[in-house]
């Protein structure tokens, strides 16, 4: 999946999103888990919000995306905020030669832009080859739940002064996938005008039993998996499920 223009309105349209609670996430279970190296995996890492910030914590971070443009913004974050990161473009479910890690990442729901099994295994056991013994996979997806009775069929917008946008949701060819239609107008560079781009997304979760079986059969424990940012048990209305595990 690639973000093309989308990219560059990304970090307006998520300006909201708890990104302090993914950092606070990460350090919570290194502590716990008792891992000891600083080296962070950031698959699916976007515009580099979260592989930034895990920077400036101290992390040796390396980030991941198919996107370039959105490496490109990732890339001017970091040099802007000071801080030293290793940015590559390859498929999360194909990553190859990145040298092993303490801890990898796939957060703010990325995972649920693969939308065929295969790369979720794949991507599973990638992740275990490039995780140290002991290390952690910590990711999310949208619930079910969401999928079915928060995005299916409805209709969301935005109207503000340097972004406006019309989103449409509707069911996707695969089970429990959703896809997304997205018309954006965007404020030109000191004008009264605005350009017109749309971009058209698809993202699919799975079963929770389903995911449970395929991190077991990559070669991971399933420490815990929590609903939204409780850091309890997720519950039927949970919107977004964390999973949290370890290599064997």
């Amino acid at each position: 999946m690639s973000y093309n223009r989308f990219a560059y309105v990304y970090d307006f349209l998520m300006k909201d999103m708890p990104y302090d609670k993914w950092l606070q996430m990460v350090q919570d279970f290194k502590e716990s888990f008792g891992i000891q190296g600083k080296k962070v995996l950031d698959l699916g890492c976007g515009t580099g919000e979260l592989t930034v910030g895990l920077a400036e914590l101290g992390y040796d971070v390396t980030g991941v995306d198919l996107s370039d443009d959105m490496l490109m913004v990732a890339r001017e974050k970091a040099d802007k905020a000071g801080v030293r990161i290793q940015l590559f473009q390859q498929d999360m479910s194909k990553i190859e030669e990145l040298g092993t890690y303490d801890i990898i990442t796939i957060f703010c729901d990325s995972l649920c832009y693969l939308t065929d099994e295969e790369d979720i295994k794949n991507t599973f056991e990638k992740a275990n080859e490039h995780l140290k013994p002991g290390g952690l996979l910590l990711f999310d997806v949208h619930s079910i739940y969401k999928m079915s009775q928060i995005f299916m069929n409805q209709t969301f917008s935005l109207n503000e002064e340097e972004v406006s946008y019309i989103w449409s949701c509707f069911p996707g060819e695969k089970p429990n996938s959703v896809e997304h239609d997205l018309t954006f107008f965007v404020q030109e560079d000191d004008s009264d005008l605005y350009s017109r781009f749309d971009e058209f997304h698809t993202q699919r979760t799975y079963p929770i039993h389903q995911l449970e079986n395929w991190l077991r059969e990559a070669g991971f424990a399933i420490k815990e998996i929590q609903g939204d940012f409780s850091g309890s048990r997720y519950t039927d209305e949970s919107e977004r499920i964390f999973f949290i595990n370890q290599k064997i």
